[in-house]
C-alpha cells in the first residue's frame, strides 16, 4: 500500500514518470529498502494504530501512514518518515523515527 502511495504522490503531484519511481524504487530495495507484504496482523494492527491515533485536526493519519507504523513495529525496525502526526505516532508506540524533510524542507519533530 504504501508504494502504491509513493508511486501515486511522485506521479500525481511531483509529475515524475512512473518508471522513473519505479526504477528509484528498485534502487533504494538494492542499497536495503525493505518491503513487506501487508498480512491479516499488519492490517488488524493497522486498525488498532488509526483508532488509537487518529484525529482529523490534530493528528489526520492516514491508513497508509498506519500501515508503514504497523508493518514497522511488527518487523522491529524503525521508520523514515517526513509527516509529522506519523512520526508523533511512532514515538508514541516506541518506534524509532529517521526525520526526512518535506517538501518545504522541514522535518518533523521527534
Amino acid at each position: 500500500m504504501n508504494v502504491a502511495e509513493i508511486l501515486d504522490v511522485m506521479t500525481r503531484i511531483y509529475e515524475r514518470p512512473v518508471a522513473a519511481t519505479i526504477t528509484a524504487l528498485a534502487m533504494l530495495e538494492t542499497a536495503g529498502l525493505q518491503t513487506h507484504v501487508v498480512d491479516a496482523a499488519i492490517g488488524l494492527s493497522a486498525g488498532e494504530l488509526h483508532a488509537r491515533h487518529y484525529d482529523r485536526k490534530a493528528s489526520p493519519l492516514s491508513m497508509a501512514d498506519c500501515i508503514a507504523l504497523a508493518t514497522a513495529i511488527v518487523l522491529q525496525e524503525g521508520l523514515a518518515t517526513s509527516d509529522g502526526p506519523l512520526a508523533a505516532a511512532a514515538v508514541i508506540e516506541g518506534v524509532d523515527v529517521l526525520s526526512l524533510r518535506n517538501s518545504t524542507g522541514e522535518r518533523p519533530p521527534t
